[in-house]
């Protein structure tokens, strides 16, 4: 059976489709082995459960996802039934009847994909024999003392036993596809191979664990890339037989795939295997049938935003709401990788140029990050109970004007506005007013933090000054929770908050992939990333203006952190300057790319990796084709009301022309011609002869073989611009 390559990246409108064959699904089986399988430790989660759909619609029963068992997870999020499949039944026998609990369901998300999970407390009797399997098998040895790697290799353990069983029930048909995801899983695929168990395997890391633990650490990572002394780096942070497990899982695999360009670089340097396939994160997008509604929706939950900072601003509510932009951080507390240092000092440059150019614009900026507390902030619960007090006195007040209005006008008079109103009613507005006096300012947090003296947000608050002063232009909230519909506070769900706000900003140094923007580009909001971050690389690649589109680009890789910083402060001054009608249009851009960040499109990646797994493992009964085609250049094209111009590309804002003034611009007129702009620079053609070019590695995408693959077939790549 011959499997033909890819010929383009995806399949948006206009673009080429993806010209490969589907694999023979009923004559193989898929499993997807994961330490996050309904059990959500961080972003991985979010790439299984979004990904799940799409893998169901085109593998059916024949998709299995396997993970961890947890009593909680499993009552609250998996219904128990039987396998469908009787060999995948009695593999399952085998280990319960050797001791172990395993347990089957479907998954209750959007695809309902069955799960196999493995009860790690049930099976940790056999921890020392399986220690010693996997010393035999690859001279790793694991710390009594480190719990999570301990319990990694009884899953994993548990994992190649399930696959022994398996392939010993099915024989040769049909064949298995194991896709193994992170170091907690990559036990389970070494077990596999060293005991030659007939499977394609692939393994994906989402980020090294190196990297992470240097990147924490304030290391000037990607320029000592080819520095580090790793196995010294791994034992000095005492994660050397972590490293090794993860090491030994990326050479095991038939092949191995990273989610990201600036993370295969890495991975590259770090583990010493170049990426075979790049396999970007993708999301379920919803098209809304009215082309506007996501405005719409931008409006509603704006009001709510709106609704909290008149509590949380009160006594200093002089500035104008209607003015005022929303800006927001969000993820997990750290620090320097996620660029709250960079951000902070960025809002202090941001609050001295609009005071400068005295700018009737302020900014209240969220930060989402969760941290040590120990309750809400009084001052905050406090001013949401002012803010309700006084929305009860006007309401009751308005009411009295409303009857005395009727009943004068029923009479056929014009009313005395002087007296529609009784002293007691000045009385109580009086006292109202009064009430939102405050000597004090509004709190930079909401919550009482436990570190509050060390912790790293507020010590840099302070450094810099901005303590929400009357004549600040920046203010700032640091929510150390994560959002809840349920909160006294701010009553909104994270995807409600993200469509209230008008920018997200992400200027992460460490951020192997980085959903947070794409979340944002997918519900129409503009954001801030970095080239150092998946989603940054992935966006510069393939569209040709981002800016334009609201996806701005800061440079962290070849720019020192103040150049840096001054163009992130660069990038928010020019949005502030932007025009109600300007950030309308440029919201209708981003939510315009979200198509890019598609599992229907993206997932494809994933197939591909699957394609190449198989013609590696089992070659007398796949085989892939090896085409001799031109390289495919793709990039997403500046909008069509934007003029091709190098002027234009100066701009990080939408370009602000009298055609937009005068309301002649056209949503679904622009959204038509981008996709004609699509369709005539990017068709597939043959190469004039003597005009191939071979790039350097750093410059390209590899969407097929590895590097010594490549010497004996030609290569296929998307050339950077």
């Amino acid at each position: 059976m011959r499997l033909s390559r890819s010929l383009s990246i995806t399949s948006l409108s206009g673009l080429p489709l993806w010209e490969e064959e589907s694999l023979p699904v009923q004559d193989l089986l898929l499993f997807e082995v994961s330490w996050e399988v309904t059990n959500k430790v961080g972003g991985i989660y979010t790439v299984i459960q979004t990904k799940a759909k799409i893998t169901v619609d085109e593998w059916g029963e024949n998709y299995i996802m396997m993970g961890p068992y947890y009593e909680h997870n499993f009552k609250t999020q998996v219904e128990k039934c039987e396998p469908p499949n009787q060999a995948i039944k009695a593999a399952m026998d085998s280990l319960i009847n050797n001791g172990c609990q395993v347990h089957f369901g479907r998954w209750l998300i959007e695809g309902s994909p069955y799960v196999i999970l493995f009860d790690i407390g049930a099976a940790a009797w056999n921890l020392d024999r399986w220690k010693g399997d996997l010393w035999n098998a690859c001279s790793i040895g694991l710390p009594y003392h480190d719990r999570e790697a301990n319990d990694s290799l009884i899953f994993g353990s548990l994992v190649a036993w399930f696959f022994k069983e398996l392939t010993d029930q099915l024989q040769d048909k049909p064949s298995v596809i194991a896709h193994f995801h992170e170091w907690q899983a990559g036990s389970g695929l070494v077990l596999s191979r060293s005991r030659k168990i007939p499977l394609a395997t692939v393994f994906t890391t989402h980020a090294t664990l190196l990297g992470r633990y240097l990147c924490a650490g304030n290391a000037d990572f990607y320029n000592n890339l080819d520095k580090f002394n790793i196995d010294q780096e791994a034992g000095e942070r005492q994660i050397y037989h972590r490293y090794c497990l993860e090491r030994a899982a990326v050479h095991c695999a038939h092949v191995f795939t990273t989610v990201s360009q600036i993370t295969a670089v890495e991975a590259n340097h770090m583990l010493h295997r170049q990426p075979d396939v790049v396999t970007p994160n993708g999301l379920n997008v919803r098209k809304f049938s009215a082309m506007h509604e996501f405005q719409n929706m931008h409006s509603m939950n704006k009001a709510k935003i709106q609704e909290f900072v008149r509590g949380h601003f009160y006594g200093h509510l002089d500035f104008n709401l209607e003015k005022t932009l929303f800006f927001f951080i969000a993820g997990r507390y750290e620090f320097s990788n996620k660029g709250a240092d960079l951000f902070l000092e960025s809002l202090s440059r941001l609050n001295y140029l609009l005071r400068v150019h005295k700018s009737d614009v302020t900014v209240v900026v969220f930060f989402i990050m969760p941290a040590k507390t120990n309750n809400f902030n009084v001052e905050s619960l406090k001013g949401q109970a002012v803010r309700k007090q006084l929305w009860d006195t006007a309401q009751s007040v308005k009411e009295k004007f409303g009857k005395r209005l009727y009943e004068s006008l029923l009479r056929g008079e014009i009313p005395d506005m002087s007296k529609i109103l009784d002293r007691d009613d000045f009385t109580i507005m009086k006292r109202a007013i009064y009430a939102t006096q405050r000597h004090s300012f509004p709190p930079v947090t909401t919550h009482n933090m436990l570190d509050d003296s060390t912790d790293p947000i507020l010590s840099n608050i302070r450094r810099i000054g901005l303590f929400n002063g009357r004549n600040d232009r920046v203010k700032i909230v640091f929510h150390p929770e994560f959002l809840s519909s349920t909160s006294p506070l701010l009553p909104m769900d994270y995807e409600e908050f993200v469509r209230g706000c008008h920018l997200g900003v992400f200027p992460s140094y460490y951020e192997p992939w980085g959903y947070t923007p794409g979340e944002c580009t997918v519900m129409g909001i503009p954001s801030v990333t970095t080239n150092l971050s998946g989603f940054g690389c992935f966006m510069e690649e393939h569209v040709s203006d981002p800016s334009e589109y609201g996806i701005y680009i800061v440079d962290r890789r070849f720019r020192s952190a103040d150049e840096s910083c001054n163009q992130l402060t660069q990038f928010m001054f020019s949005f502030c300057q932007q025009s109600r009608r300007q950030r309308i249009i440029q919201r209708n851009r981003t939510e315009r790319l979200s198509d890019l960040l598609d599992w229907r499109y993206l997932g494809r990646f994933y197939m591909h990796a699957r394609h190449l797994a198989l013609s590696r493992s089992f070659p007398g009964k796949f085989k892939m084709d090896h085409l001799n085609l031109a390289p495919v250049s793709f990039r997403y094209p500046r909008p069509a009301s934007v003029p091709p111009s190098p002027s234009a590309s100066l701009h990080s804002t939408p370009h602000h022309s009298d055609e937009e003034d005068d309301d002649t611009y056209d949503e679904e007129e622009e959204a038509e011609r981008d996709r004609q702009n699509i369709k005539a620079p990017f068709t597939l053609g043959a190469e004039p002869e003597g005009k191939r070019t071979y790039v350097c590695p750093s410059d390209i995408t590899w969407l097929g073989a590895s590097n010594s693959d490549a010497e004996n077939c030609p290569l296929i790549y998307i050339k950077k611009n």
